[in-house]
């Protein structure tokens, strides 16, 4: 079986050792570019599996690369994992609306950089269930068909709104979406589109689910995401 192949996007040379090296030593193939110029021409090349995008680049920054690479039909379906300093939330917020998938702050820990790599191939080889199926999630079951919750077996009485949003999030476990995305996608009379109707739904939300309220995990100066099961 081939090795999956990973285009690391970085330009510090000590990182990019470390990074080579675990990924290495995981099995992964690794291949590095310094800079986001570099990055698009390899990508065009031959496409990797995943890229792994530091978000402060010389000449094309990450957030373009990320933009390029997304509007792309040849490598929009490749996993974007961003690297960041922690001070830029508002440039997360940002690469996760041009599509990356995930991200992890500077500096961090080997484990938790092979842990999120292999999250987010593991996400792209698992399709979104349709639409209309019944999502069972540990003791919550969310059924669109008869537009209905149940925890423990028991109905949950949910807003338009409230059900729309549970239901995107938990339709893709893992993945963090911004405020912005959930509000694109989730639309209802009883939603007013700002940051803070977006938190108002989820204390409210995850109040009436109770115990399964804890599935729903918020992501600091991000947004929110799904847990995996």
């Amino acid at each position: 079986m081939a090795r999956e192949r990973i285009l690391v996007v970085e330009d510090e040379e000590d990182i990019q050792e470390l990074i080579r090296y675990n990924l290495a030593k995981e099995g992964f193939q690794v291949e590095i570019v310094a800079s986001g110029e570099d990055a698009l021409a390899r990508a065009s090349a031959s496409l990797p599996n995943l890229v792994l995008l530091d978000l402060m680049l010389p000449g094309l920054d990450g957030l373009e690369v990320c933009k390029n690479l997304k509007n792309n039909p040849k490598s929009a379906h490749v996993p974007i994992v961003m690297l960041t300093a922690k001070s830029e939330e508002s440039d997360i917020v940002l690469g996760l609306e041009l599509g990356a998938d995930d991200y992890i702050t500077k500096p961090f820990s080997p484990k938790v950089l092979i842990a999120r790599v292999r999250a987010s191939l593991r996400r792209k080889r698992q399709e979104a269930p349709p639409e209309t199926a019944v999502l069972r999630l540990g003791e919550l079951v969310i059924d669109p068909g008869k537009h209905s919750v149940t925890v423990k077996g028991e109905e949950i009485d949910l807003t338009a709104t409230e059900f729309g949003v549970l239901h995107f999030l938990a339709r893709k476990p893992g993945w963090v979406f911004t405020r912005q995305q959930i509000v694109d996608n989730v639309k209802g009379e009883d939603y007013a589109v700002t940051d803070r109707s977006v938190d108002v739904q989820m204390v409210g939300l995850r109040r009436k689910l109770g115990a399964c309220g804890e599935y729903i995990e918020t992501i600091r100066g991000v947004g929110y995401r799904f847990r995996e099961q």
